[in-house]
């Protein structure tokens, strides 16, 4: 699985249609919604696709037409990040009408090549898996390890200091963890 690293956009003109598709955060899907129908009030169509893991690590998709023929637009949009295996994404295709009917291939065909630009501009980066593991250090190699944990990609989301100890939590990768326990050998007193 995928994740986008920016938002973007690209536009694509197909028989003087104009499809502006943004890629943005799924996070940002609604908001952008809203701000899109007001920046584009003479556009025809607001068709979309997301994907996202939800708590349970399962992904959750959806789509829309948006008033385009049944399974032309969103469907196709969906298809396409399935496809690069993007999770955590939305894409809104903004269509202008150029007075030329593409007919239902050519509307499959113009919103995919559409989703395909838009995620072509973008730089990707594989998705890992994040986790929250707890440990105890002793004050006297509390210098250490955070000097270990410097060089190993992690995120330090809360330190407790105790009258010997300071418990950390921290959020990374299983390998980052496994990384960390090895650079910091017998110093870390304690997991759970």
């Amino acid at each position: 699985m995928f994740l986008i690293k920016t938002e973007n956009s690209s536009i694509l003109e197909e028989k003087k249609s104009k499809f502006i598709s943004y890629l943005m955060f799924y996070k940002d899907f609604k908001e952008t919604m809203l701000k899109l129908k007001l920046d584009h009030p003479k556009a025809r169509h607001f068709v979309f696709a997301f994907r996202y893991l939800n708590e349970e690590d399962q992904v959750v998709e959806g789509f829309s037409d948006d008033g385009e023929p049944k399974n032309t637009s969103g469907k196709p949009t969906l298809a396409v990040l399935q496809g690069h295996k993007l999770i955590n994404v939305a894409l809104i295709t903004v269509r202008y009408f150029g007075g030329v009917k593409l007919g239902t291939g050519g509307l499959v065909r113009a919103y995919s090549d559409a989703c395909n630009l838009a995620i072509e501009e973008n730089n990707l980066q594989k998705y890992i898996k994040l986790e929250i593991y707890k440990f105890s250090v002793l004050y006297s190699h509390l210098s250490s390890v955070e000097h270990k944990m410097k060089s190993v990609e992690l995120n330090v989301i809360d330190k407790e200091f105790g009258a010997t100890n300071c418990e950390i939590s921290i959020r990374c990768s299983k390998d980052n963890w496994l990384n960390l326990q090895q650079e910091c050998n017998r110093m870390i007193e304690v997991f759970y």
